[in-house]
C-alpha cells in the first residue's frame, strides 16, 4: 500500500478536530449510497418488466423464427427449408402461413390475421397453458377445420369460447380485382368451427387480431397450397439461441431472416431499452449531484489537516502527492457509498421479489401482475459500480486540484 492511500484511509476513519467533518463525510457516503440504490432498483424494475413481457410472448412466439427476407411465401419443399428440418440443432420444425382475412359473425365483421400452423405447434412452447374454455386444443378433425380465437377478438365478435355457428372467413383471391357486380366472387370463403377454447397472451397484438388454425386451411383460403410464410423452430435441449441463430444464419445465407424472441418483438423491447437508457442517464446526473457533497467534506478536511500537510512537506512530499491523498480520500468515500448503495439496492429488490411490498395499484385484478416485477442483472450491477466510480472521479478531480492550491 503506497503512503498516499494509507494516509487517505487513515483520514477517513481517524477522529477529526471538528465533529462536523465526520457528519459531512457520512452524509456524502449516504448521498452516493442513495443515488446508487436508486439506480439498482430502477434498472431492476425495468428488467422485471422486460422479463415479464418476454414470458408473455414465450407461449406464442417460437424460440427462433425463419422468414424469407423478401416477405413473400416460399415453397415448403425448398432445399434450404428441407436442410433446416433435418438440422442437428432443431428439435421441432413447424411450418406457418399467415395472412389477412375478414371474419363475419352475426352481422359483425372484423379484419384478422389467420395463422395456419402444423399439428406439432404444441411442441414449440406452452400454447396449451394460455387456452381458456371447456374444450381442448384442436386444429382439425376429419372434414372440420377449427379456429382458436384470441380472447379480445372473441369479445369483439360477441362469441363465447364454444360458439355454435361456424365462423365465416373470407380472403381476397390473389391477383383478382373486386367484381363490383358480385363482390363475393372475388373472395375465397371457408368456415371455422369452435374447439371450445380461446387463447390469451395478454397482448392486444395477438389477443385482438389472431386466429389459430391448421396450415392446410390457411393454404386453401389464401390459394397458397404447398407454400409457407415462415418456419418456427424449437432448439434441442441445452442449446443457446444466440449461438444456434448465428449458425443457421450463416448456413441459410441472405435469403432468410433468423430471429429470436426478442428480435420478433423488436419494437416492444426497443422502447423498453430506450426507457431504461433514459432512466440510467437521468439517475447518473442525480449521482453526479450527490458526488458534489464529497467536495464539501474534502475542503473541510483540508482545512483541518493543514498542520499535517506541513509535516508531510517537511518529510519531502510534493504538492502533487498531497493532492493525491485528498483525491484518494474522495474516491474511498465514493466507493464506500457505491458498495453500500449496491447492498441496499439488492436487499430492496430481494424484499420486493419475495414479498411484493410495492403493488401496481388498488384495483385488484386490473393488471397482469399485482406487484412490480424485479430482476437484478449482474451486468447492471457492474455497470452501476463503474458509473459511480467514473462519475465520482469526474466530480472530484478538478475541485480537489483547485482547492488544494487555494487552501494548502
Amino acid at each position: 500500500m503506497n503512503y498516499e492511500l494509507f494516509i487517505a484511509r487513515r483520514y477517513l476513519f481517524a477522529k477529526k478536530s471538528h465533529h462536523a467533518i465526520n457528519i459531512i463525510s457520512g452524509i456524502s457516503v449516504l448521498g452516493v449510497a442513495v443515488a446508487t440504490m436508486a439506480m439498482v432498483v430502477t434498472l431492476s424494475v425495468f428488467n422485471g418488466f422486460q422479463d415479464l413481457v418476454a414470458d408473455l410472448f414465450t407461449a406464442f412466439d417460437p424460440e427462433l423464427l425463419v422468414t424469407p427476407k423478401d416477405g413473400q411465401t416460399i415453397d415448403a419443399k425448398d432445399k434450404d427449408l428441407l436442410w433446416l428440418k433435418k438440422s442437428d440443432v432443431v428439435a421441432a420444425y413447424t411450418p406457418v402461413l399467415e395472412g389477412q382475412a375478414l371474419v363475419v359473425e352475426g352481422g359483425k365483421q372484423q379484419v384478422v390475421t389467420i395463422k395456419g400452423v402444423a399439428d406439432n405447434v404444441t411442441k414449440q412452447g406452452h400454447i396449451e397453458d394460455i387456452l381458456y374454455g371447456d374444450g381442448h386444443f384442436c386444429l382439425h378433425a376429419d372434414v372440420l377445420e377449427y379456429g382458436i380465437l384470441g380472447i379480445q377478438l372473441a369479445q369483439q365478435l360477441g362469441l363465447p369460447a364454444n360458439f355454435e355457428n361456424p365462423l365465416q372467413v373470407y380472403a381476397p383471391k390473389p391477383g383478382e380485382r373486386v367484381n363490383i357486380g358480385n363482390p363475393l366472387s372475388s373472395f375465397n370463403h371457408d368456415e371455422l368451427q369452435s374447439p371450445g377454447v380461446v387463447f390469451m397472451v395478454r397482448q392486444a397484438k395477438y389477443d385482438a387480431n389472431y386466429i389459430l388454425t391448421s396450415l392446410a386451411f390457411a393454404q386453401k383460403l389464401f390459394d397458397r397450397e404447398g407454400r409457407v410464410s415462415a418456419v418456427e423452430l424449437k432448439l434441442k435441449e441445452g442449446l443457446k439461441a444466440d449461438k444456434a441463430k448465428e449458425q443457421l444464419r450463416s448456413k441459410l445465407g441472405e435469403r432468410f431472416k433468423v430471429e429470436d424472441r426478442y428480435e420478433q418483438q423488436n419494437d416492444v423491447f426497443r422502447v423498453m431499452r430506450i426507457e431504461k437508457l433514459i432512466s440510467y442517464v437521468f439517475l447518473s446526473f442525480i449521482l453526479l449531484v450527490a458526488c458534489f457533497n464529497i467536495i464539501g467534506s474534502l475542503s473541510m478536511l483540508m482545512i483541518d489537516k493543514r498542520q499535517d500537510i506541513q509535516t508531510l512537506r517537511s518529510l519531502g512530499a510534493n504538492d502533487s502527492q498531497i493532492c493525491t491523498i485528498f483525491r484518494l480520500e474522495g474516491h474511498i468515500i465514493c466507493l464506500a457509498g457505491a458498495l453500500l448503495g449496491l447492498v441496499l439496492g439488492g436487499v430492496l429488490c430481494w424484499i420486493q421479489q419475495e414479498y411484493g411490498i410495492v403493488t401496481m395499484g388498488d384495483s385488484e385484478g386490473s393488471f397482469i401482475i399485482e406487484t412490480y416485477p424485479v430482476s437484478v442483472y449482474w451486468t447492471d450491477i457492474l455497470l452501476i459500480l463503474v458509473t459511480v466510480l467514473v462519475v465520482g472521479w469526474l466530480a472530484i478531480w478538478y475541485p480537489v486540484r483547485y482547492l488544494s492550491k487555494k487552501i494548502l
